[in-house]
């Protein structure tokens, strides 16, 4: 059992008021969590990983309840996405260990979320950004939700870490109008629409 040793959280909180146009009745609310663990793969190959995802559910867990509660809770909240960024000493194929315990979280502590859980991945170092992807919980295919919030730490990923982030919305583009298909629409029985 590998040990994802974590050195450091935090969260990030946007309320955006406006965007041209007039205000929203409601500032749209993003927010995201950030990570930094140890990576135990780090410095060599290893060919057998898929097994690790499970040590990861514990802190995706963990995320998603500070970060449904960094939301003001659950309600309402209808967009998310997910990312991970390695260290210089891992590779591109840690940072899909976040695929399984990132979605799987978010989907056990929103409910009813159908549509696949938006993800980036990458290698970077200290200050490196990531923008993480969202997308609407229950239909994919609805083009307000699709956005992306832009994160990073100062001091890390360090050559030996990851770098594990969650991000949730509550509301699509403030102003959005490209069209496709509307909140009001969705039927959330597939995942697209």
């Amino acid at each position: 059992m590998p040990e994802f040793i974590l050195r450091k959280t935090a969260i990030f909180i946007e309320d955006i008021h406006h965007d041209g146009g007039s205000a929203p009745a409601l500032p749209r609310r993003r927010a995201a969590i950030a990570a930094l663990v140890g990576n135990p793969f780090a410095g060599g190959y290893v060919e057998e990983l898929q097994s690790a995802m499970e040590d990861l559910k514990p802190l995706g867990l963990m995320m998603t309840d500070r970060l449904i509660e960094a939301m003001d809770g659950p309600e309402g909240i209808d967009g998310y996405g997910k990312a991970a960024m390695a260290g210089e000493r891992g590779e591109l194929e840690h940072t899909a260990l976040w695929h399984v315990p990132g979605g799987y979280a978010m989907r056990a502590r929103l409910g009813q979320a159908r549509a696949i859980v938006p993800s980036a991945m990458k290698q970077g170092g200290p200050g490196s950004r990531i923008d993480v992807p969202l997308g609407h919980i229950n239909a994919a295919y609805v083009r307000s939700h699709f956005d992306a919030m832009e994160v990073g730490l100062a001091d890390g990923p360090r050559a030996d870490e990851i770098l594990f982030i969650l991000a949730m919305a509550r509301g699509g583009r403030v102003h959005d109008r490209m069209g496709g298909l509307s909140v009001a629409e969705v039927r959330g029985e597939d995942g697209l629409r």
